[in-house]
């Protein structure tokens, strides 16, 4: 699914802005027909945001189920004898979408953009109501998964198995969009190089285009390629084919060198009837033996698992917050991230296009462990029974792999899928329910490494899955979780099960989670947990281990900045793992960090 974009035969119009906002407190409102007239409602709500924290009712916060926007929307008069399209950046968890009280758009899954062509139900140069509903609802067919209980006192409550709060609502941006009838619908990029990186390498460029519309079929597709100042460096003609670059300059880690690749759909005359640009970056990626490459060369990732989390607007977009974000990456020495858990805004991913930021994607299955049942509280006894991960939890888990693949299949910056975090992975069942998973990934994308994130209960002796994937990443809290206080007891253990790991598979590992909670300003003169010494020390362990073993590909920091969970006694007031607090204040390990990564750019240090 391309994202909307103004250019020669194509507008754009963002909704966001101040809706009417209403709580569905008792989940009527599709049953009594909502969408049929003007919400009843003085509240309004911004958009993009989560709604949670934005006002100063509880009832708000916890709601479970449906809350409704509505805005009336002008459709430009220019738009006569276009097709006009709504687009979704995302609903948080479900969402059914109304123009004048008729649904013209529903989507389940909180992280990935829907659309609907809209045509015949608007009118240019007019005004249209459009009322959306969204559900926060977490089910065991959803991904990620829940349950809605109800509690002693007659509430209903939301549980969940991962551990960020279960933000909801329209966190990103509404477009509303026009294109001629005959569209460019997607665009597929492959890139390769031949020759070494630098100065003569020529420039592959692989490339498919699919055109929508009644008169597709008598349309033909051309191709131009540009560089980064605007000159034309190739073109072809053909829904798909193969151009060169000459001198090409390559995507390379802190350098995002973009080229565009221009789809021109034309009828018979030659005319332009549509005109879609791609950005792209011409780069490749391997795995060979324990070895991460990036065009051919070693990679070594630094950096972080994220959330987007902010005061307020929660998971909301926001351009100063992205743009704060990824100067604090850049002041760290960051050269990379993991969109834990779930698929970031396209304009963040856009911006680690634009400036060299290495990605890890991952999807929003994240919670697919019964043995977490004990510190969420929720009961479940085994994870692959028909009660907790099913063959609709399967079902839903495909659809968000999909639905990540083909929005962010053209971004340079993503070097690898990552289909699930901390899932179960030695329980009877595991690897029947992940191998159509992994195997889904590689057919919709051949060119990138499939992993999945590892749990701390799943050793190398215990898992069973782990050879269906191409990387090892692994979440490890020894000296946090276990060997409380003891760093020195945890150095050992966590050596020797990385070398067990590195026996056994021989394959690139990459630590995604390691770190300790950390109260700001609170310091000790001894290992004392939560203390900002504790965890940089805690830190300083984790790399030593890290250099003295060979298969070792990156790490990534648990967590860059700290973030909201769900109440309970062991998260006062959310996760404090961060380098960062949540208003983006450095602790010392942050200083830690720095002095480490920003000696060894893109390269592992040698064991001393």
């Amino acid at each position: 699914m391309l994202k909307p974009q103004n250019g020669p035969t194509r507008e754009l119009v963002t909704l966001d802005g101040l809706f009417a906002f209403r709580v569905d407190s008792e989940n009527v409102g599709l049953r009594d027909g909502w969408q049929s007239s003007p919400l009843d409602t003085a509240l309004e709500m911004a958009v993009p945001a989560s709604y949670n924290d934005v006002f100063a009712e509880k009832s708000v916060r916890n709601h479970v189920g449906w809350v409704w926007y509505e805005r009336e929307v002008r459709v430009p008069r220019g738009w006569a004898g276009e097709r006009i399209w709504l687009r979704f950046e995302s609903a948080t968890h479900g969402a059914k979408a109304f123009v004048d009280g008729t649904l013209v758009a529903e989507h389940q899954g909180g992280y990935t953009p829907f659309e609907a062509e809209i045509t015949e139900h608007v009118t240019a140069g007019t005004t249209f109501r459009l009322t959306v509903a969204v559900d926060n609802e977490l089910t065991q067919a959803t991904i990620p998964p829940g349950k809605v209980v109800v509690t002693e006192a007659g509430q209903r409550a939301q549980t969940y198995m991962h551990d960020f709060y279960n933000y909801a609502g329209l966190a990103r941006s509404i477009h509303l969009y026009s294109t001629p009838q005959v569209r460019v619908e997607d665009v597929t990029v492959v890139t390769g190089f031949e020759g070494t990186p630098g100065p003569g390498a020529s420039g592959t460029v692989d490339y498919r285009i699919e055109l929508d519309g009644a008169a597709a079929a008598d349309s033909a597709v051309r191709v131009r390629v540009l560089d980064a100042s605007g000159a034309e460096v190739a073109t072809a003609d053909g829904a798909s084919g193969t151009v060169a670059i000459p001198d090409v300059v390559l995507w390379q880690p802190g350098r995002g060198y973009l080229y565009s690749l221009v789809a021109e759909a034309v009828d018979a005359s030659g005319e332009l009837v549509d005109s879609y640009t791609q950005p792209f970056g011409v780069r490749t990626v391997e795995v060979r033996g324990s070895e991460f490459l990036i065009n051919g060369e070693p990679f070594y990732f630094t950096g972080f698992g994220m959330h987007e989390d902010h005061a307020v607007i929660g998971k909301g977009y926001s351009a100063a917050h992205m743009v704060n974000d990824f100067s604090l990456l850049e002041w760290i020495g960051a050269n990379s991230f993991r969109t834990s858990h779930y698929p970031y805004s396209e304009e963040i991913m856009d911006f680690a296009d634009r400036h060299g930021i290495v990605v890890i994607d991952e999807t929003p299955a994240v919670g697919l462990n019964a043995d977490f049942a004990g510190f969420f509280g929720t009961g479940a006894k085994k994870t692959y029974d028909p009660d907790f991960v099913s063959d609709e939890t399967a079902a839903s888990h495909r659809q968000v792999i999909e639905e990540l693949i083909a929005r962010d299949k053209n971004h340079p910056s993503v070097v690898i899928w990552s289909i699930a975090n901390e899932p179960q992975s030695s329980e009877e069942g595991a690897r029947e329910y992940f191998a159509p998973l992994a195997q889904l990934a590689r057919n919709l994308d051949p060119t990138r490494p499939v992993g999945f994130v590892n749990v701390m209960f799943d050793n190398a002796e215990k898992d069973i899955i782990t050879d269906l994937f191409d990387v090892i990443m692994l979440n490890r809290y020894y000296g946090w979780y276990v060997n409380t206080g003891d760093l020195a007891s945890a150095e050992k253990a966590l050596e020797a099960e990385l070398r067990a790991w590195e026996s056994k598979y021989g394959k690139p590992m990459i630590m995604t989670e390691y770190g300790a909670d950390t109260l700001a300003g609170f310091h000790s003169l001894y290992d004392a947990p939560w203390s900002e010494e504790y965890q940089a020390d805690f830190l300083d362990m984790y790399h030593r281990v890290f250099d003295r073993i060979g298969a070792m590909v990156g790490e990534h920091v648990w967590n860059f900045a700290d973030f909201a969970t769900s109440n309970g006694t062991m998260r006062v007031d959310g996760n404090k793992k961060g380098a960062f607090t949540r208003d983006r204040r450095p602790k010392t390990a942050a200083f830690t960090l720095r002095k480490r990564w920003s000696e060894i750019p893109n390269r592992k240090p040698q064991a001393k």
